[in-house]
């Protein structure tokens, strides 16, 4: 039996690793609040489904496997099935997410959705194994797949119940804690069971190198979870400078179609228009002559006066 390293490079690669898987389950976490607030729901469940499938799993899973080796075995990697590993950790977690949202299984869309991204994440993990080639026979134990298996889906589980109630930013975070525990658990659980031995006729496997393939596949992912991440932050400082709008008074509205009417409700008797001449009076009144203003005497002469200024003429 050949010697397994999963730790080549101490723990730069696992730390690394835990990183990545927080760091994605931060963003998904986030995109799922802002789906659960109603605006373009589907683009931030797709934005969290790249986030916590793209960098949270299959960047942390191919971190991790940068410290994996075999001791007197060389190590190379399929690009098609290395790639299409990173498409199922996407598309599961988009399929678990957009079960949990749409609500239409009855109160079982907790487990059903854990159920498909926990499977789907171990397919993920094996196919990414497979992916990897070597002249050595790498066999794995069942009961401790099964075990990975098991944790895969209590981890999907538990991940999608924090996108469905976790608000918050202290609250985000240490969900995303949680979540990248349990990721990078399955993932060790599932290299235990991994076993190399001597093959009878070794020969040089096909594929590309570690670093040449899995870098700039890392480096790209990570890349788009930067811009996710930036995008969310300028979008949340977007909502926050909104002013609240005013509210608005509800007037009623009116129609053409006859309005239906409540059996129930008794009618209320109209009041008669008042007739003209019961009007109320307006209640201005007129000003006495005391309050008008003084006007010059050349106009209130008396006819004396007048008389007088007539005689001398």
């Amino acid at each position: 039996m050949l010697e397994i390293h999963h730790f080549t490079y101490g723990w730069v690669t696992p730390v690394l690793a835990y990183v990545m898987s927080v760091t994605g389950s931060l963003l998904g976490l986030r995109c799922t609040a802002r789906a659960r607030a109603g605006e373009g729901q589907r683009g931030w469940l797709i934005s969290a489904a790249v986030a916590i499938g793209g960098t949270g799993i299959w960047v942390m899973h191919f971190i991790a496997m940068l410290g994996f080796s075999i001791r007197g075995a060389s190590i190379r990697y399929n690009v098609p099935i290395t790639l299409l590993s990173a498409v199922i950790a996407m598309t599961v977690v988009w399929l678990g997410l957009s079960i949990v949202a749409r609500g239409r299984w009855g109160g079982w869309e907790l487990p059903a959705g854990g159920s498909v991204t926990g499977l789907g994440v171990g397919a993920m993990h094996y196919s990414g194994m497979y992916a990897m080639k070597s002249d050595a026979i790498v066999e794995y134990d069942p009961g401790i797949v099964a075990l990975s298996m098991l944790i895969a889906v209590v981890a999907a589980t538990a991940a999608l119940w924090f996108t469905l109630h976790v608000n918050g930013i202290l609250a985000t975070g240490a969900a995303a804690l949680i979540m990248g525990v349990a990721v990078c658990g399955m993932h060790y659980t599932g290299m235990a069971s991994m076993s190399a031995h001597h093959a009878a006729q070794p020969t040089l496997p096909a594929g590309a190198g570690a670093m040449e393939l899995l870098a700039p596949l890392m480096i790209s992912v990570s890349m788009v979870t930067m811009v996710l991440l930036i995008h969310v932050g300028l979008t949340e400082v977007d909502e926050r400078s909104k002013p609240e709008p005013l509210p608005v008074a509800k007037t009623a509205s009116w129609s053409l179609a006859p309005t239906a009417v409540d059996p129930g409700r008794q009618p209320q008797p109209v009041a008669a228009p008042t007739p003209a001449w019961q009007s109320p009076q307006p209640s201005w009144r007129p000003r006495p002559q005391s309050e008008w203003p003084p006007r010059p005497e050349s106009h209130w002469q008396s006819s004396g006066q007048r008389d007088d200024q007539w005689s001398r003429r």
